[in-house]
């Protein structure tokens, strides 16, 4: 979903309530389908209990060696069919994953789509569905990013102008169903009765439909527990609660957190768990807590300990002084950062999960970026960008989404946007993170932890290509730092205090 997307939905559903020390120099044919449970795993990759792999560990996420690993990256969903980007220039290719390790980019979200995993009936997973993401992740893999897998949806299915959902999926509920389906553009469909009452239908386990999202889950993770760099499943993007929206707007809807989310979410979980025992297992909010301050009713998970909180961040004043509605003012997003940053590590430590905001952005303001990232920082709060190329989104109200002017040429970068999201920042820490800054207009850096003395990696700092023109400075209280052959930093402490660096520019 796109940042206009939310803001607009709130809006409009708003009005329808009411009606060391030392110098650095610069640095074609139907797809053979497989039937469930009988998965055939010959094909896929032999199962390495070493592959990295991030789990949690409290607030945090944490890698094979025990560090604390900050997130910074992009949205990767492809909404079209076949719903994953071709090997070309405007879709994903090796030089686009070489763009995002060389810049910093150690995490992304794979749209993983429903629709691709499970096309022609519940439970039988596609393989070419498969291959055509295997060859992202491996780009990915091979260079160390982390990947989440994202369950996108939006507006449920291509009938209702969206993307999300199967065919076999899409079925329409009675009257409604004796006339053409009103297909309004996004997001206005969602507020449809039709709609909304496909989803009450969802939640319901209607026609089987809950349990065949269920059954892509258990596909998919058969398909992908055993992927290196797994940063685990976000289970449904963006959920709507159906006729109840209203409600939901204005206070939240705990009752349908209690009833359909939770239920729901739990049992996906549950069957995750038969086949993958480890990989963090994101849950959403309802969608109206992406762009409003309300609060959210996600409750711990008996027995589940790998719950993770997957929140989305769009600031309404962006919107409104994007379409020069009066009453938006960009410095307004400072405190709704802050709250929506701090809902999260609430509504996180309450579920017992760890936070990540894993959509924000998508937007050419770049003050807003700059907002963003640094309440970001503030709340050493890890991120994935929305989006790393706009891939001719269908369910979005702007076109000002991606990173480049052109999706087939990555020369064409948004130079003032990219420098607000390449930062210089702590991408494994050996300890506990307990303060982050760094300002996108000198380059000026400071970060501090708390060492853990029985980890013997590192801690890894990425210094940005960008901000550092002649060189920089390197300033380390409570410990060492050494430049490595990529540019990178690694720290290590010298005592049991705290440790922290700062990185000025020459």
């Amino acid at each position: 979903m796109s940042r206009r997307r939310t803001c607009s939905i709130a809006l409009v559903a708003a009005a329808l309530t009411f009606v060391g020390i030392g110098s650095v120099p610069g640095a074609g044919a139907s797809p053979d389908h497989e039937q469930r449970p009988a998965l055939d795993r010959t094909a896929l990759r032999a199962a390495d209990a070493d592959a990295p792999q991030l789990r949690r560990k409290g607030r945090w996420l944490v890698d094979q060696h025990g560090r604390v690993v900050i997130v910074h990256g992009f949205n990767l969903v492809w909404k079209r069919a076949p719903y994953a980007p071709p090997d070309t220039a405007a879709g994903f290719t090796e030089a686009d994953a070489d763009w995002l390790a060389e810049h910093g980019f150690n995490g992304v979200r794979l749209g993983t789509l429903w629709a691709g995993i499970t096309p022609e009936s519940p439970g039988v997973g596609d393989p070419t569905y498969r291959d055509r993401w295997q060859r992202v992740m491996d780009l990915m893999a091979e260079r160390g990013i982390w990947m989440q897998l994202d369950a996108h949806q939006d507006m449920w299915h291509e009938t209702y102008g969206g993307e999300g959902v199967p065919d076999w999926a899409m079925i329409r509920p009675a009257p409604f169903n004796l006339l053409p389906p009103v297909n309004l553009p996004f997001p206005l469909g969602y507020w449809t009765p039709e709609t909304s009452l496909v989803f009450d239908r969802f939640w319901a386990n209607k026609h089987g439909l809950l349990d065949g999202w269920v059954e892509a889950w258990e596909v998919a993770a058969q398909w992908w527990r055993d992927q290196p760099y797994l940063m685990g499943y976000d289970l449904i993007n963006e959920p709507w609660m159906g006729l109840e929206w209203a409600a939901c707007l204005r206070a939240g809807c705990k009752a349908s957190y209690t009833k359909e989310l939770q239920p729901a979410y739990e049992k996906a979980t549950r069957a995750i768990r038969a086949i993958d025992g480890e990989n963090v297992v994101w849950w959403e909010p309802q969608q109206f807590s992406g762009g409003q301050k309300i609060p959210t009713y996600l409750e711990p998970m008996a027995g589940e300990t790998g719950l993770g909180l997957s929140w989305h961040n769009y600031c309404q004043d962006v919107f409104l002084e994007s379409q020069g509605i009066p009453g938006g003012n960009v410095e307004n997003c400072w405190a709704f950062a802050r709250n929506r940053n701090q809902h999260a590590l609430k509504q996180a430590a309450t579920m017992r999960a760890v936070p990540l905001m894993s959509e924000w952005g998508a937007t050419d303001n770049v003050r807003a970026v700059e907002i963003d990232a640094a309440v970001a920082d503030e709340h050493l709060m890890g991120w994935l960008h929305w989006a790393y190329k706009r891939w001719d989104d269908p369910t979005t109200a702007d076109d000002a989404q991606g990173m480049f002017a052109d999706d087939a040429d990555l020369s064409t970068v948004k130079t003032e946007k990219i420098r607000r999201l390449v930062r210089t920042y702590p991408q494994a820490v050996a300890g506990v993170p307990t303060a982050l800054s760094f300002d996108v207009r000198t380059g000026a850096f400071r970060f501090r932890y708390r060492p853990d003395r029985t980890i013997t990696e590192p801690t890894e700092i990425f210094v940005s290509p960008l901000h550092y023109p002649d060189g920089y400075a390197v300033q380390v209280t409570g410990g060492t730092a050494e430049e490595r052959p990529d540019g990178a930093l690694d720290v290590r402490p010298t005592g049991v205090g705290a440790v922290t660096v700062t990185i000025s520019a020459q």
